[in-house]
């Protein structure tokens, strides 16, 4: 049995607890949600996973055999680090967190400290495996293209250059490298920073992100030379209905990532 503690419970936090309820080889003992936030979520999350606590923090003597963010980057702060020094093993969803200067340094040292690990989830992109292996072979270039409908762009600086309600054919709304991708996007523009996170880094990591009002869907395309050959990989990932700038992929990467954890066979 794999018990686990979660910080979140939003789209992809619920959307998790509601897979997990039909496994039974994990379970959520500890869900942490924002200060002032406990007595208002208890409801949810005790539907989803009626034994589980729900707290701001993880209490001092609590230890899950694994902690989980699915809350977005400030928790990386606040919770993981904090965790992985204490020996806590852990798993990122908000990986663009990463492209803040010194944050990947900082998450390994915690780690190291606390002789545990952290994993970083593939979300809502694949092919990790193939581009991470190939960059011990010898990686040339990874380009990452990334389209959503215009109003998935809503409450980014898009919204301030273009008026998305009235785009009437795709429109690049960014080009440059993963990390000011990851910096400027951050709710959008995870699949950049764990494709350069795999692959090349976050300088080396081409991105174009375009508005397109003639998808439905969240499509990733991404293409990868080097010393291994080449690779092209289109995904075309349906949004999640209660957040349209998050892949339902997210949720099942997570699941699969427990499963992993949990089940007699992994792979």
């Amino acid at each position: 049995m794999l018990h686990v503690s979660m910080i979140g419970c939003g789209a992809i936090g619920v959307g998790v607890m509601e897979l997990l309820k039909s496994d039974p080889d994990i379970v959520v003992d500890m869900v942490i949600v924002p200060e002032g936030k406990e007595d208002s979520l208890r409801a949810v999350v005790q539907r989803l996973a009626p034994t589980a606590q729900v707290a701001s923090h993880l209490n001092g003597g609590a230890r899950p055999d694994l902690l989980i963010e699915c809350a977005g980057h400030q928790a990386i702060e606040q919770h993981i680090i904090p965790a992985l020094e204490h020996g806590i093993p852990c798993m990122v969803v908000s990986v663009g967190a990463l492209s803040e200067l010194g944050m990947a340094e900082r998450l390994e040292q915690a780690a190291r400290k606390g002789n545990t690990q952290v994993q970083l989830l593939s979300g809502a992109i694949g092919a990790i495996d193939a581009l991470a292996a190939a960059k011990i072979g010898g990686l040339e270039s990874v380009v990452y293209t990334g389209r959503k409908p215009p109003q998935a762009w809503k409450g980014t600086p898009a919204e301030a250059q273009f008026d998305l309600d009235r785009l009437e054919q795709p429109t690049v709304i960014f080009e440059g490298t993963a990390r000011d991708a990851a910096r400027l996007y951050p709710k959008n523009a995870n699949v950049a920073a764990t494709l350069s996170l795999a692959g090349l880094g976050l300088d080396r990591t081409h991105v174009r992100l375009l508005a397109d009002p003639t998808v439905t869907e969240n499509v990733h395309h991404v293409e990868a030379k080097g010393a291994f050959g080449g690779f092209e990989l289109t995904m075309r990932g349906k949004p999640l209905a209660a957040n349209p700038k998050t892949s339902a992929l997210t949720v099942f990467s997570v699941v699969r990532a427990l499963g992993n954890r949990a089940h007699a066979v992994s792979i």
